[in-house]
């Protein structure tokens, strides 16, 4: 079973100044300019404890991580982090405007925490691959800090909508707080401490199966601390935002991958793999490949190409409960560019992108060699893979907004 509570956040205090100067996008999210303008928006900005600069002078004992925990440390006893009086849960509503739509939405959750639980529990399912780079950089973060800044985003499956009416109830109080991020989206926090309305949440929760939606190597690096600490009934748990997979403010982006660097590559080449069953249809307007794109046909699996040279749509029939993501990375990635997953080709030569414009401008811009562009993942599709045991290449799937950072923090 599921098992969720409440917890007394550190939140920050007035005393700390505007939350806008003082909270974060996710850490895997943050840019080195973004990483620049935090730094100079507030000396309290917590990029300063989940992202901070490193120096060449950093060493064991002064470094990066060391000075996390010295930051945050000093901001609790200087009053900048104050811990609530009482355990919650705490309601996390987003609104937010749907990219390259007019659409605008509201994404409710909450946030609380959640037992952690070995994958083959059959509680806690993921559905994406993980790298080791990041988990050990995360694993330090937790060591010196003892405490988890961002939540980790999980599904949970309530068609009837029970818990999100508790959410909407609960918003009908004064927010704790009130925030609009760099991206336009309204970020608003509310407590809740009624112990009739957390037991009603808990009861809900309690048969649940939850999917990671964002946060992989975060949970993962949970679960490792945990394993270093089998004594420490805190480590048990970390904080999680949890998300109703059925709410109709759930939003899935694609994710397009972009090549760079790879010696010898060229579009002729690539395209000449494109063989029976594949074939590459050609397009002379971003127009016309946007609206090929933007057509469902869940018959064929399609992914867009765009080099120096053009653009096409390579396609090929659809096997049963084939997705896009796995095809493009097996198929293509590996098998015909070589680039696989083992031997470290695509965390050197892949990168990630939002939005069909921004990958073009950067092939066009000289920034990539080529963009592979994909459509959304279905929520569905996504949920029978993980629940049946299956895993999905990393950034398969980009849940918009992005929950902020700092808005509550776990402290162990």
């Amino acid at each position: 079973m599921a098992i969720v509570k409440p917890f007394p956040a550190y939140r920050y205090a007035p005393a700390a100044g505007e939350p806008a100067k003082l909270i974060t996008q996710p850490y895997d999210k943050i840019t080195p300019a973004m990483q620049a303008r935090y730094l100079a928006a507030s000396p309290h900005n917590l990029v300063r404890i989940i992202l901070g600069e490193r120096r060449e002078s950093d060493s064991a004992s002064e470094n990066v991580y060391t000075r996390a925990a010295g930051h945050f440390e000093g901001w609790i006893r200087d009053g900048i982090l104050a811990q609530d009086a009482a355990p919650a849960f705490y309601a996390y509503f987003q609104e937010f405007d749907v990219p390259d739509s007019a659409e605008r939405l509201t994404r409710k959750g909450f946030i609380g925490l959640g037992k952690l639980e070995d994958y083959a529990a059959g509680v806690v399912y993921r559905h994406e691959q993980t790298f080791a780079g990041p988990k050990k950089d995360r694993l330090e973060v937790l060591r010196h800090t003892r405490a988890h800044f961002g939540q980790i985003f999980v599904l949970y499956p309530d068609r009837e909508g029970a818990i999100d009416r508790e959410l909407e109830e609960a918003a009908q109080g004064e927010p704790v707080l009130d925030v609009t991020d760099e991206y336009g989206v309204r970020n608003t926090v509310f407590a809740m401490t009624g112990a009739a309305r957390i037991a009603r949440i808990q009861e809900q929760m309690a048969a649940a199966k939850l999917l990671i939606a964002d946060g992989h190597h975060r949970y993962e690096t949970s679960l490792a601390y945990r394993d270093e600490h089998p004594g420490d009934a805190a480590a048990q748990y970390t904080m999680m935002t949890f998300v109703n997979m059925y709410s109709p403010g759930l939003k899935i982006l694609a994710t397009h991958r972009m090549l760079r660097g790879m010696e010898g590559f060229s579009a002729e080449a690539l395209l000449q793999k494109a063989k029976a069953p594949w074939w590459a249809k050609p397009y002379d307007s971003v127009k016309a490949l946007k609206r090929e794109l933007g057509e469902p046909t869940p018959q064929s699996v399609r992914i867009g190409l765009v080099t120096g040279d053009g653009m096409w749509v390579l396609s090929r029939p659809r096997g049963e409960g084939e997705l896009d993501v796995p095809v493009l990375h097996r198929e293509i990635l590996g098998d015909w560019l070589g680039i696989g997953e083992e031997s470290g080709g695509i965390e050197t030569l892949i990168t990630y992108m939002r939005g069909i414009d921004a990958a073009m401008a950067e092939v066009r811009n000289g920034g990539a060699q080529a963009a592979f562009l994909l459509e959304a993942t279905p929520i569905h599709d996504m949920a029978r893979i993980a629940f049946g045991g299956g895993v999905m290449p990393q950034k398969s799937t980009d849940f918009f907004p992005k929950m902020l950072s700092g808005v509550a923090i776990y402290r162990l």
